[in-house]
């Protein structure tokens, strides 16, 4: 399994935490650092059974310059989000 962290957030250091104490064997990728290409999001939002938007930090401050609470949440606006998504991984 792959998990995808920020190691400054503290759900992400959690979630290892959980995955350290079940004895999970896992492989961490930084995802500011190893950005997520469009292709690697969509495969992963289909595992998820999620949406762009149901993953999308829309309180970051590139998420405001944005405008991304405005952007539509539908099956048309999906590719707009995901390429949001991995240009700026913050989100």
């Amino acid at each position: 399994m792959e998990i995808w962290i920020n190691p400054a957030c503290s759900k992400c250091r959690g979630a290892l935490a959980l995955l350290d104490a079940e004895g999970a064997e896992y492989t961490v990728r930084r995802y500011l650092e190893d950005v997520p290409s469009a292709d690697e999001i969509r495969d992963v939002l289909g595992r998820l059974g999620l949406e762009p938007w149901d993953i999308t930090r829309t309180g970051e401050a590139v998420a405001k310059e944005l405008g991304v609470k405005e952007w539509g949440r539908e099956p048309g606006d999906r590719e707009r989000w995901i390429e949001a998504l991995s240009a700026h991984p913050k989100l």
